[in-house]
């Protein structure tokens, strides 16, 4: 039992992750259906960034409290990377709004090959240790233990998913991109601007995984130019799993997907006899795609084309 409750615990906290970049992938494809490969890139961008800005607080004000270090961090990583996911639409996908599908598609692999290969330029190729901002004594739940970084991380989960619903549900310009969403042209002769909306939303998928980025990097300890490629991939499986263009369906898929693959990563060892280990947890997400694919190609949530956005 306690196994079982810490595999829950590092689910949660592995699916919050998962479920804020899934959150960018689903919005984007709501509004533009356009699936943005690039995106795991962006949460990379953030952690780097995040890393960068800790690391001159660390030389230049050493007895700020780790807790307002780490805000700064995620303050400053939140513009850097709306900023370079604004670019990538207004560059790369703009002039390919109305292209066949596979040309966005194949730009988008291009553009996270860039962001990579600048990545390396200015970071260089090796792991980056992250340093540790917040204490490291473990609180025991029911014979599991959590750390005070990964409370912070559902905390900033919970925080980020539940203001992404009230600016979609309540806002002006959440009923603008429900709108675009909807019907583009009939939004357009609403007097919805959709450059607006379509900008605002790579912008909120940006900040989300900024903030993810940041606490993927507290969490784990190590970052590198190539961070984003395995997170984003497991991100689209956890919206395909929810119903890509749904945000309910993406929390829903991304806390799915980090409990199933914890729960895995702990027992396949056991249900195997030792030949498979916990390394091969990996494998987990992509098997769910595939079932999904086969069985409800549409997601637990569906596709609800209103409320894409």
């Amino acid at each position: 039992m306690d196994t079982f409750i810490q595999q829950i615990i590092n689910g949660l906290v592995l699916g919050s992750m998962y479920a804020l970049v899934a959150l960018g992938y689903t919005m984007v494809y709501g509004v533009l259906n356009l699936i943005n490969f690039a995106h795991g890139d962006v949460l990379m961008i953030g952690a780097m960034t995040g890393l960068t800005i800790l690391n001159i607080l660390n030389t230049h004000f050493p007895d700020l409290p780790g807790a307002v270090k780490l805000a700064i961090a995620i303050g400053g990583a939140i513009p850097v990377c709306m900023i370079v996911n604004i670019i990538i639409e207004r560059v790369a996908y703009r002039r390919l709004r109305n292209a066949p599908r596979l040309a966005p598609l194949i730009t988008a692999i291009g553009v996270s090959t860039l962001l990579n290969t600048f990545a390396m330029m200015i970071w260089g190729r090796n792991p980056l240790p992250f340093p540790q901002m917040l204490p490291s004594d473990p609180i025991l739940i029911g014979g599991a233990v959590i750390t005070p970084t990964q409370i912070l991380l559902l905390a900033l989960a919970l925080v980020s998913m539940a203001g992404l619903v009230l600016l979609v549900e309540k806002t002006k310009m959440g009923r603008a991109m429900r709108a675009t969403a909807e019907n583009p042209r009939v939004a357009g002769l609403m007097g919805v601007d959709s450059n607006k909306v379509i900008i605002a939303t790579f912008a909120l998928g940006a900040a989300l995984a900024a903030v993810a980025g940041v606490m993927w990097g507290a969490n784990y300890a190590s970052i590198q130019f190539s961070m984003g490629f395995l997170p984003g991939l497991k991100a689209f499986c956890a919206a395909v799993l929810g119903g890509i263009g749904n945000i309910y369906g993406a929390m829903i898929g991304g806390i799915a997907l980090g409990i199933i693959e914890s729960l895995g990563a702990g027992y396949i060892g056991d249900l195997t006899g030792g030949f498979l280990g916990s390394h091969y947890q990996d494998i987990f997400a992509f098997v769910v795609l595939i079932l999904v694919l086969t069985v409800r190609p549409s997601g637990i949530m569906g596709e609800r084309v209103a409320d894409r956005a």
